[in-house]
């Protein structure tokens, strides 16, 4: 028996892997996080499966539910909203299982962050104008961010931030980096990205509490700040340029 972690990708029920959803059509006991995580993705489980919604769960009744399965020798579906690198909750879970030595796999899915970069049009890595993305947070009910883990200390860099699960702190985002990107950094809020009812609020740490308080925000939203989300006239990178020698092609 084994329990599958799988990445259900950002909301889009066919931006699952194919790896993830051949592991749901095999496991004949799912359980997914209903309030994130599209009810689409559930067709691909065997029609007798045992389904359970883990959203209104405990932890300890989600190991509950592992340590059932276990006993039964039935391998577990445990689908994640996103990736399973961030976010996730799925550190826990793991630690759980190596208690009850319930053995596991993890399956990467399409992170939010990359669904919402599709759905801007905008590559967040752009030539002499940021190389870096730092996926952060802020403190929040569920957990605190470790000391030194500071906006204003990402927003030194200068590096594209993608700040989840902060949209009711979109005031702090703004006050904390306009000294160091400028009232005319852009912004982009992305809500639900790749879901049928995706949005996306654009504008620079200016304007953008007043474009989202036109139409409030509660959740499932990220905010990109930087500027690779405005970036126009850059230099192309060297990769394809005729005289970059390269292992792939000499020079001619």
């Amino acid at each position: 028996m084994t329990v599958h972690f799988i990445g259900a990708g950002p909301g889009a029920a066919d931006l699952i892997t194919l790896r993830g959803r051949n592991l749901l059509a095999s496991c004949p006991v799912c359980l997914f996080a209903g309030s994130i995580v599209p009810a689409e993705l559930l067709a691909h489980c065997p029609k007798e499966a045992r389904i359970v919604d883990t959203a209104p769960l405990t932890l300890d009744q989600i190991e509950a539910e592992y340590v059932a399965a276990h006993d039964a020798g039935q391998d577990v579906a445990r689908l994640h909203s996103g990736d399973l690198s961030i976010y996730s909750a799925v550190a826990e879970q793991i630690r759980r299982l190596d208690k009850h030595g319930i053995p596991y796999t993890l399956t990467p899915g399409v992170p939010a962050f990359a669904a919402a970069a599709a759905a801007l049009g905008r590559e967040l890595t752009v030539p002499e104008v940021a190389q870096s993305l730092v996926l952060t947070r802020v403190s929040g009910r569920a957990s605190a961010m470790p000391p030194g883990e500071t906006l204003a200390g990402f927003g030194a860099t200068r590096a594209t931030l993608a700040v989840h699960l902060a949209i009711h702190a979109l005031d702090r985002i703004v006050a904390e980096l306009t000294p160091l990107y400028g009232a005319d950094c852009p912004v982009a809020v992305v809500v639900r990205a790749s879901w049928p009812d995706e949005r996306i609020v654009r504008g620079t740490l200016e304007t953008i509490a007043a474009l989202v308080a036109e139409e409030p925000i509660e959740r499932t939203a990220l905010v990109f700040v930087g500027r690779t989300l405005g970036a126009e006239g850059f230099r192309d990178s060297a990769l394809y340029d005729p005289d970059y020698r390269r292992r792939f092609r000499g020079l001619t």
